[in-house]
């Protein structure tokens, strides 16, 4: 059975962030509460698979700099 939890005497500022959050991460207050606490409690790490679901869901990009170090590094002989 689900339970319901309250945080009292919230500071307005983290209120006001948290909504924010919400409001960019296309989610109500509750739902945008609710992800956080599931992500804190997450058990198993995520599969690459899971994780690049997650960044495509979350809108991530990656900057060229990042994509040119990865490139390098692949490029190593130690990684062939």
């Amino acid at each position: 059975m689900p339970t319901t939890l309250s945080i009292k005497n919230a500071p307005d500022e983290i209120v006001d962030r948290l909504k924010k959050r919400a409001k960019n991460n296309h989610r109500s207050l509750q739902g945008e509460l609710m992800a956080i606490i599931e992500a804190a409690t997450e058990v198993e790490p995520l599969t690459p698979k899971q994780f690049l679901a997650r960044v495509r869901r979350l809108n991530l990009h990656t900057s060229s700099d990042s994509v040119d170090i990865i490139r390098a590094d692949r490029e190593r002989d130690d990684f062939r």
